[in-house]
């Protein structure tokens, strides 16, 4: 593999794609302060400079509440920034791979969205994510688009973390269980990124864990693994009063990836299990 250049290794996902990466190929990893690829002048400057063959933009504006109040924020790091980096890319000839989500659809599908599905994004996050994508597809030939969803990871803020430091705080907790979504742990998708890479593949890839669940099962399942006694209030996404809307259906169907790489993705509970041996509890 050849040298790689990942932007936002300050993120659970880009400090997981350095730990992999770096083990198969020269590795240069870049924080969101390091570089903020909102500024045009600097994102090209540092791509050239550094002269990478893969530039993985992982950095990202991610809290979906926040960008419906910050929404030039969200734009200009989602859209812009992805817009930026494609441009360096497109400038040395690397091959640009960019991190988008499950909330490019807006849920309203029964069955999981396919890579050929057409995205209608119900939230400034999302819709500032899809410019992104639509960004690179314009801008270059060799992308690899990746949509995942509910990240979890050993370390930093995701909702895994959350569950557990809330179970020691609080003796019962109300939770959504009308949105309906797969976790993906971090270990798995920079894997499964690595195989894209090593085979060179382009285009849109779906890639989560197997399985699907709502938050309120994610949840359960989370205290089940941590033998917490925290009892959990089941509730509609109508009774949270959160700034974004999101999709009640955003389950990713990653048939694809199975197709081109051979691979199957371990099931969301056996990633979580091993994610949660993993932390010193």
């Amino acid at each position: 593999m050849k040298k790689v250049l990942i932007i936002g290794t300050d993120g659970m996902l880009g400090e997981e794609l350095f730990r992999t990466l770096k083990e198969k190929a020269p590795c240069i990893g870049s924080t969101i302060q390091e570089l903020d690829i909102s500024d045009y002048d600097r994102t090209i400057e540092t791509i050239k400079r550094l002269e990478p063959h893969v530039v993985i933009n992982v950095a990202a504006f991610t809290m979906v509440d926040l960008c419906e109040q910050e929404k030039e924020k969200a734009f200009a790091v989602n859209a812009q920034g992805a817009k930026n980096v494609a441009i360096g890319c497109r400038e040395i000839g690397a091959k640009c791979i960019y991190l988008s989500t499950d909330y490019v659809f807006d849920g309203k599908k029964s069955s999981p969205y396919g890579e050929d599905d057409l995205p209608n994004p119900i939230s400034v996050y999302g819709l500032s994510k899809f410019q992104g994508e639509k960004h690179i597809e314009e801008i270059l030939d060799d992308y690899l688009i990746i949509r995942s969803s509910w990240l979890f990871a050993k370390e930093g803020t995701n909702f895994v973390n959350t569950i557990i430091k809330l179970s020691r705080e609080k003796n019962e907790l109300t939770m959504v269980n009308d949105q309906k979504g797969s976790p993906t742990y971090t270990k798995d998708l920079s894997q499964a990124i690595s195989l894209l890479i090593e085979k060179d593949l382009k285009g849109i890839f779906h890639i989560t864990n197997t399985g699907c669940c709502t938050w309120f099962e994610f949840a359960q399942k989370i205290l089940d693994l941590t033998c917490s006694s925290m009892k959990l209030i089941p509730i509609s996404s109508s009774h949270c009063g959160r700034a974004a809307q999101r999709p009640h259906n955003s389950v990713l169907n990653c048939e694809k990836l199975q197709e081109k790489t051979g691979l199957i993705m371990p099931h969301w509970k056996d990633a979580l299990a091993r994610c949660v041996k993993t932390m010193e509890l």
